[in-house]
């Protein structure tokens, strides 16, 4: 498999890992957003949310949420920013299931798209309750 991320985690590829289990490796993103951006992968290849089995995935938001609080706590983030793509049209460029911790700074300059910075205009309540009733889980 020539996947980047099956390499970093595996170690074939070097990193600035900061955290690594049986499980999970957490390492400092390349092309980095701001200081101290980083990224969370199970170390088992997995595409995207929808193929990641539940137990790693767990063990993945767990090892994401220490991740998140240590760079707030070590470099004095005033956020984080949490990203996750599935599929090329989302914006999915590795096809391994990652996670973003893009700290936030006051002040940093940095925008991000619509979906990030522009609020929707209203969506109607009929709308959104026949929709509750297709997506509701039984």
């Amino acid at each position: 498999m020539d996947c980047l991320f099956c390499k970093i985690a595996s170690g074939e590829i070097d990193s600035a890992k900061i955290y690594e289990d049986n499980d999970v490796v957490a390492f400092l993103d390349a092309f980095p957003f701001s200081k101290g951006h980083s990224l969370v992968i199970p170390k088992k290849h997995f595409t995207d949310i929808h193929e990641i089995d539940s137990e790693v995935l767990k063990k993945v938001a767990v090892t994401f949420k220490n991740v998140a609080t240590r760079i707030k706590d070590v470099l004095g983030a005033d956020g984080i920013r949490i990203s996750q793509s599935n599929g090329t049209v989302a914006g999915q460029v590795v096809f391994h299931i990652h996670f973003h911790a893009i700290p936030r700074y006051e002040n940093d300059g940095l925008h991000f798209d619509e979906i990030g910075n522009k609020r929707s205009p209203k969506a109607d309540e009929s709308e959104l309750k026949q929709l509750a009733e297709k997506l509701k889980f039984n």
